[in-house]
Formats: structure tokens, C-alpha cells, sequence
């Protein structure tokens, strides 16, 4: 009988384990997105409020926020015309002029153009490299490729740290020491993001058909 109590005990105790960590993966993946929403609601809607208060006299909760999204798409829409082309361009001429803003600027705005294009200049393709020593792989995007007078490329490859793909590392690199895959991005972040748990079959096969291809020491 306590054999059977026991065996019993045990079989529910599994199944609220089970239970209780399918919820923690449900519960916080969300309850980040929500809170990574909030604190941007928060930070956008802040921005705007002590205006808001001089203004109305008191504190209007969402107006901030929803004043800074018009601001935005106004300034989408002058800078769509000619007139705002041409005045945008003067501005950075301008601000061009400043020794520190420059940078700051032209590097902000080339990272953003580079990822807003991802079929030009952005991720053009998912590879495997060798990182952070010889005889191992890791996921890597390349953002870009250049060619000598003799044809010899040299991919910029962006390696992604896990699980936040948003840091990494930049890797030059000649095309000999790459491993080119068809795997698209979507299914390359999900791969970082999850630690590997989500692995796309094609790099296992990648990586078994490249040592197949190496020459035996």
C-alpha cells in the first residue's frame, strides 16, 4: 500500500513539475515583452510630460507617448517631399560641422539604415565560423563583402551573443574560413535566443559534411 501511495505521490509530483515549468516558460517570455513595453511606453510618454503638466496643469497619462508617435510619422512624411530632402540635408550639413555630433549621428543613422535594408546592407547571410578558437562554430550573419583585383573576398561577419542577439562581436574574415548555409535569419535568431535549443538541422549537417570535406592530419 505505501509502495502504491508512494508511486502515486511521485507520478503527481512529476506532473506538477511538468505543469509548473510549462507555465514559467509561457509566463515569462511574456511577462518580459510586457514589461520591456511598459518601461518604452513609460520613457517615450515621460519624455513629454513636464510640457504636458506646464501646459494643462496637470499630468495627462499616454498623451506624451501618443504626441511623440504623430511627431514621428510627421517627420517621415517631410522628410518623403523634396522640400524635406533638401531641408533634412541642411541640417546635417550642419550638424556635420559639430566634431562630436557627427559621429555620434552618422553612426547611429548607418546602423539603422544597414538593419532597416535587410536585403541590401543589412543580414545577408547566415554562416558558421569559427569562433572563439580554431576547431569550433558559431552562428554568424554576414553584413557585408568585399572583393581585391583578384576576386579574393573579405566577409564582415557579425557573431551574436546568446541569448541576447543585440551584442556580439565583428569578425574580417576570408571566404575560405566561413561555412555558407541556406538557414534564414528568423531561424538563426531563434537558435541564439534560445541557447541552442532550437537548432535548425542543417547545421549539424553543414558541419558534418565540412569535416567529411577536411583533409585527414
Amino acid at each position: 500500500m505505501r509502495r502504491i501511495m508512494t508511486a502515486a505521490l511521485r507520478s503527481v509530483g512529476r506532473e506538477v513539475r511538468g505543469r509548473f515549468l510549462a507555465g514559467i516558460l509561457v509566463v515569462l517570455p511574456l511577462g518580459l515583452t510586457i514589461w520591456v513595453f511598459v518601461w518604452l511606453f513609460n520613457s517615450v510618454d515621460g519624455w513629454l510630460q513636464p510640457i504636458i503638466v506646464r501646459i494643462t496643469g496637470y499630468t495627462i497619462p499616454g498623451l506624451g507617448f501618443g504626441i511623440t508617435l504623430v511627431l514621428i510619422y510627421l517627420t517621415g512624411i517631410i522628410a518623403s517631399n523634396v522640400f524635406g530632402r533638401r531641408l533634412i540635408g541642411y541640417g546635417e550639413a550642419a550638424l556635420g560641422r559639430v566634431p562630436v555630433a557627427r559621429y555620434l549621428y552618422n553612426g547611429a543613422r548607418q546602423i539603422l539604415e544597414s538593419f532597416s535594408l535587410p536585403g541590401a546592407t543589412g543580414f545577408m547571410q547566415v554562416v558558421l565560423t569559427e569562433f572563439p578558437r580554431k576547431g569550433t562554430r558559431t552562428i554568424g550573419f554576414i553584413t557585408n563583402e568585399v572583393s581585391d583585383e583578384k576576386g579574393r573576398k573579405l566577409l564582415n561577419v557579425f557573431i551574436p551573443t546568446a541569448p541576447n542577439p543585440t551584442s556580439g562581436y565583428l569578425q574580417i574574415v576570408r571566404e575560405e574560413e566561413i561555412i555558407r548555409t541556406d538557414i534564414s535569419v528568423d531561424a538563426a535568431l531563434k537558435m541564439v535566443v534560445s541557447g541552442g535549443r532550437m537548432s535548425p538541422p542543417e547545421v549539424r549537417d553543414k558541419l558534418l559534411a565540412a569535416e567529411d570535406e577536411s583533409p585527414v592530419q
